[in-house]
């Protein structure tokens, strides 16, 4: 029956499948189904494989790869979909052609007339090599960062893991070895891309509460203990409170209920981005107070292909289970029949994906590299400095200068534990050089009810921001202008938990408090709140903020603690090509230096800068330094 199905009715898909709407699907089913098969295929008679084989897999497996190589001989992961369904069948049934095909993929094809997929991902190119090695060899950094994204490495991770062990348990290929063990080291990476919750970071598309507690993510620590014996992992799958049925999951209960786990302790980490290691990073800054996580992460790595955004240099940021500045992740139900089908929406490719999006610079109301998936797989930022060694000062610093020509973008990111605060304060530099002058904007997507500004506001009548590249999505709700000592302060809460942000700010500046949703009458898209520095006329110019997580209100006594933050103002007292200092100063009179060299990231160099009729010198590219009273 199978060869002379038809292909689905439904032409959404760049590849179509038969027996589901498109071939990921298929081979979905065919990775499942041939786990089931191999468990049966010694117990059928003989004229029954021989027809299975010749009728339904083998037609299946020249199906997903011969018949549609646009979807199988690419890196991304519906092709490792594709290239564990194919390889797997091929092992079950001993064939060696499926097997060699789903290692190192088709060979000789001509140029395809499907040049992208739905999410505008670049398909297969003559010189692009292909099959289930290149993915492992072009997909993942030698950290174990999968270059689509968290999301997206969680989805993969299965046919990954299943199918290495399949070719563990039948070759000498020594998979799990291969790259220097980087299949294993990515279920670590995909540990250390959650949030306090267990949560992925939900960078480029993604669905925001996605989590560890994935069958998919339990099968990957569940194989990885299998391999590993790391009895860090246990508490993992201890918390995860499930089980694959299998040899791994058996493994993993029996040594949980031996009590041999040990914590694990998600570290600050930078996971290098691209399969040499060369293309930038996802920086993760951690800190842990009375087991409370916080966490910041920045991205400043590749772009992500099909299912990457334009957000280079964006941050989102956690305080314990809380998002306090979000990444809007994608704009799309998944398996919601009601939203389009459950698939991405039109306002994924029109808002969620655009720089405005996302908590970094927007430069002329355009969106980095225009909005080009193709222009934006070609480039990469730089990691500038990195220091987590210190966890009263932890750093991670990175430069672009490609997202829009002419313009260099660096962005200084700090956590600051010091006893003056409950938690540690956020401390966020944002350089911007250019050769011309650009309008600039930052905004900041916060979660929760604003409280108070300390600047007056305007109603604008919901006015809409723009016309194009995310822009047209959002209202201005109302306006303000900087306050008199430069520094514009927002409060507001969320989940009982009290929040500040303060932002330098020039005269002329306009601070605009936005909102998701214009252009929207589907009601696709999350009415959040936004709050956005836009500064005109800029060639050499700086942003500086901090953030404060400082009190807590208690409904039941309708009482607040620590309602107010302790930054009363920032200054910058230098913006050169070569430098930017600002103090931050808080309300008990002390103040904080921050200096960055935004040129020089040598640790061993010293810098020097005046202060206060003071030479202040610093070994590094990095100065924190406190003053008291």
């Amino acid at each position: 029956m199978y060869p002379k199905l038809s292909l689905h009715p439904a032409k959404r898909s760049y590849a179509r499948g038969k027996l589901f709407w498109q071939c990921l699907n298929d081979a979905n089913w065919l990775v499942y189904t041939s786990q089931a098969y191999d468990c049966i295929y010694e117990w059928l008679s003989r004229e029954d494989r021989a027809f299975l084989n010749k009728e339904l897999f083998r037609p299946m497996a020249d199906f997903l790869s011969i018949e549609n190589p646009q979807f199988f001989n690419r890196i991304h992961n519906h092709s490792t979909w594709g290239n564990a369904a194919v390889g797997m069948i091929g092992l079950v049934m001993e064939d060696e052609d499926l097997i060699e095909r789903a290692l190192y993929g088709l060979k000789n094809l001509k140029s395809n007339k499907i040049s992208e997929d739905n999410d505008g991902g670049t398909i297969y190119s003559e010189n692009q090599r292909a099959g289930f090695l290149a993915q492992i060899d072009e997909a993942f950094s030698p950290d174990g960062y999968y270059t689509e994204g968290p999301y997206y490495q969680r989805y993969a991770m299965y046919p990954f893991l299943i199918f290495a062990q399949a070719l563990s348990n039948t070759s000498d290929l020594k998979i799990f070895e291969y790259r220097d063990g980087v299949l294993l080291k990515a279920v670590y990476a995909l540990i250390n891309l959650t949030n306090g919750s267990g949560e992925f970071f939900p960078i480029n598309d993604a669905q925001k509460g996605m989590s560890f507690h994935a069958h998919s993510v339990v099968a990957a620590v569940d194989m990885a203990y299998y391999q590993s014996k790391d009895p860090s992992l246990l508490s993992i799958a201890k918390e995860q409170n499930t089980v694959t049925l299998d040899i791994n999951g058996f493994t993993v209960a029996r040594d949980i209920d031996n009590n041999k786990y040990e914590p694990y302790i998600k570290p600050s980490i930078m996971l290098t981005d691209g399969p040499n290691g060369n293309s930038g990073a996802i920086g993760i800054l951690r800190s842990y107070n009375n087991e409370e996580e916080t966490s910041l992460l920045m991205k400043y790595g590749k772009h992500g292909m099909g299912h990457g955004h334009f957000d280079k240099l964006s941050f989102c940021y956690y305080v314990g289970r809380e998002e306090v500045i979000q990444d809007y992740g994608a704009a799309r139900w998944v398996n919601i029949k009601q939203k389009d089908g459950g698939g991405y929406l039109n306002e994924n490719k029109s808002w969620a994906k655009q720089t405005i999006a996302h908590n970094t610079v927007t430069i002329d109301e355009k969106s980095q590299f225009k909005a080009s998936v193709k222009t934006a797989d070609l480039f990469s930022p730089d990691s500038f400095f990195f220091s987590s060694d210190n966890q009263k000062v932890q750093v991670m610093s990175a430069v672009d200068e490609n997202s829009y020509p002419g313009t260099r973008l660096h962005r200084t990111m700090i956590l600051l534990n010091d006893s003056v605060f409950s938690k540690p304060l956020l401390i966020d530099l944002f350089n911007v050089q250019s050769d011309t002058a650009h309008k600039v904007d930052l905004p900041f997507y916060y979660l929760g009810q604003l409280l108070e500004v300390n600047f007056q506001l305007s109603d604008q009548k919901s006015q809409i921001l723009g016309d194009d590249y995310g822009f047209q999505h959002l209202r201005v709700e109302a306006k303000g202008k900087s306050p008199e000592n430069n520094s514009a302060q927002l409060s507001w809460i969320k989940s009982n938990k009290i929040y500040t942000l303060t932002s330098y700010s020039d005269p002329d500046d306009e601070l605009l408090l936005t909102q998701i949703g214009a252009h929207d009458s589907l009601f696709n898209l999350r009415r959040d709140p936004g709050f956005m520095i836009r500064r005109n006329n800029s060639k050499n110019t700086s942003f500086v903020n901090t953030l404060e997580s400082h009190g807590n209100y208690s409904p039941v006594n309708e009482r607040p603690v620590n309602a107010y933050g302790k930054v009363d103002n920032i200054t910058i007292i230098q913006n050169t090509q070569d430098y930017i200092a600002t103090t931050i100063q808080l309300i008990d009179n002390s103040r904080w230096l921050i200096a960055i060299s935004l040129k020089d990231n040598n640790k061993s160099i010293t810098h020097k800068i005046d202060y206060r009729n003071e030479k202040i010198s610093w070994q590094g590219p990095v100065l924190v330094k406190k003053f008291s009273k």
